[in-house]
């Protein structure tokens, strides 16, 4: 008769011997048996051989490589920052991961292998890991494009992921160059639109030095990440408060602005000044109005 073994194990190696105990149930020492043909004695133990066909490892649907599709294909990235694509791979087995810039089909990586002369292109893996990560320092314009995650199964699979490079600048909003009274608070807003992710820091510096809260009270630093601005506030500004001011935030061109503190005398006079100069300039334009009508009624 045809004995069929009750186990939950799946395809198990084959093993040479059996023992049959009674009629429809086997005995066994690890791993069970699956399918025997023999003809069982309900009163004798028995024992023969294992007739089984085991289908391939590779042929079974859940050993096949594939991409786990939850990982980000469309990354932005700013021109000088690191660039790092992602791509995950499930089941892998023996087979290898390879990194292709799409443009010209040049492969870039295989396995943890780089195959371009551009030193920029890394491939990082975690052994163990189902993940592969195409790693570009300092990233350039022309570093824009499809670049595809390749796996050498037969035939080959691959996912597309695409990367834009973008230029990204900083901007303190306001003129370049700012004129505060000595008293009044300096307030500088720093921007970071362009950039592509919130930056994790914006730094303030002041002539190229970081500003350092401890050497002055009264300044006062609100960063807001998701807005991808910081404000800088310093209070009672002193003639020593004057200089050049730049924002710099992590994934971002820096930007600066000049800023002159000055005493209400001087302000007074330079706003003098300044009406004075206008005053000339428009009698001067007075002038040369007249002699150009002059010259044309003659």
């Amino acid at each position: 008769m045809k004995i069929k073994c009750n186990t939950e194990h799946d395809y198990q190696p084959a093993i040479s011997l059996y023992t049959v105990s009674g009629v429809g149930s086997c005995e066994h020492t690890p791993p069970p048996c699956w399918t025997l043909n023999h003809t069982a004695s309900a009163e004798k133990n028995v024992i023969g051989f294992i007739n089984v066909e085991a289908p391939s490892y590779w042929d079974t649907p859940f050993a096949q490589p594939y991409f786990d599709n939850t990982t980000k294909r469309d990354l932005t990235a700013t021109v000088g920052q690191v660039a790092l694509l992602r791509c995950r791979v499930r089941n892998l087995g023996d087979r290898a991961v390879s990194w292709i810039r799409k443009r010209d089909l040049h492969i870039l990586t295989i396995g943890i292998m780089t195959y371009t002369n551009d030193q920029r292109f890394q491939s990082l893996h975690t052994e163990g890991s189902d993940e592969w990560t195409l790693k570009i320092a300092s990233p350039q314009l022309r570093d824009s494009g499809i670049y595809e995650c390749q796996v050498s199964t037969e035939p080959k699979i691959s996912m597309a992921f695409r990367l834009t490079v973008v230029v990204s600048k900083a901007k303190i909003l306001g003129n370049p160059e700012l004129f505060i009274k000595s008293g009044s608070d300096i307030n500088l807003t720093c921007v970071a639109i362009q950039a592509p992710s919130p930056p994790s820091f914006i730094y303030w510096y002041k002539d190229g030095h970081i500003i350092n809260y401890s050497q002055r009270g009264g300044i006062n630093v609100i960063t807001e990440h998701q807005t991808r601005t910081s404000k800088l506030v310093i209070a009672r500004a002193t003639p020593t408060d004057s200089g050049n001011y730049t924002c710099s935030p992590s994934n971002s061109d820096q930007a600066s602005v000049v800023v002159h503190v000055i005493k209400s005398e001087h302000r007074a006079a330079m706003q003098h000044e300044t009406s004075t100069t206008s005053s000339l300039q428009h009698r001067w334009s007075a002038l040369i109005l007249v002699a150009i009508l002059m010259c044309g009624i003659r």
